[in-house]
């Protein structure tokens, strides 16, 4: 079993190592020029953005050539999946590949100007994390089917999202944006753990205009050096499970 994972603030990562199965980075995958995958199983993790995908998932789903008997698709969200599970369904039957779960995964969530970062960790008990974990890999290694069915309304619903609300959560959020104060020793942290390979780090710390919002940079700053203006703490979050690192190997493309 295949499991192609993007992770910013490890909560995929240690999903996919759960789950079981080579754990595959789908940034370091992007690298490559032809993406090739075979097996019994395969299966994507990755984090709700707006209510949707990251862009660099739906562009992953369409550069890989997946050849299996069993397509498995999860998600992990702090706040809900809006419309993001008709939408890998959807991205599945645009891309070629038939797929046959689709779940999600409710943890910590490290969207700065939605949440409250020390309240998210002390809440996530209360999520019983481990135990939705534990469900959707048995579900996966019973190979059980679960796929709603995409209608009318769930289509509508998507594109409201894509043209609404992921314009409003988005704004203000891309690297460009984001404040570099003076506690940053330029060690090049941010730059590394960068799934988009947006930063650079010389006597300044440079942002490129091709940014995920994924806020990997923001929460692995040893120093806390980078914020953005509307986050609601200066709080900082890392699974438990997963070391820095893991995150450096696993998005580093310079």
């Amino acid at each position: 079993m295949k499991v192609c994972y993007f992770t910013a603030t490890g909560n995929c990562l240690y999903v996919a190592k759960r789950i079981g199965g080579d754990a595959l980075s789908m940034p370091q995958l992007m690298k490559q020029d032809k993406i090739e995958l075979s097996d019994d199983a395969v299966g994507i993790v990755c984090p709700v953005y707006a209510g949707e995908m990251p862009k660099m998932v739906r562009l992953f789903m369409d550069k890989a050539n997946i050849r299996t008997d069993y397509f498995f698709f999860i998600y992990t969200y702090g706040m809900n999946h809006s419309a993001a599970i008709p939408n890998a369904v959807t991205a599945a039957a645009e891309s070629g590949t038939a797929l046959q779960y689709v779940n999600s995964i409710k943890m910590v969530d490290n969207y700065l100007p939605g949440f409250e970062m020390k309240n998210q960790i002390e809440t996530a008990p209360a999520k019983k994390i481990e135990e939705q974990i534990d469900g959707v890999s048995r579900d996966i290694a019973a190979r059980r089917n679960n796929v709603p069915p995409v209608g009318i309304v769930q289509k509508i619903f998507m594109g409201v999202i894509h043209n609404t609300m992921a314009k409003l959560l988005l704004k203000g959020s891309a690297a460009q944006q984001y404040i570099v104060n003076t506690n940053c020793i330029r060690c090049g942290i941010c730059a590394k753990v960068c799934p988009a390979n947006n930063i650079t780090v010389t006597d300044q710390v440079h942002f490129s205009d091709h940014c995920e919002s994924c806020y990997a940079c923001l929460h692995a700053c040893p120093k806390n050096a980078l914020h953005m203006k509307n986050e609601r703490s200066t709080a900082r979050f890392r699974n438990e499970h997963v070391t820095l690192k893991e995150i450096i190997t696993a998005n580093e493309r310079q």
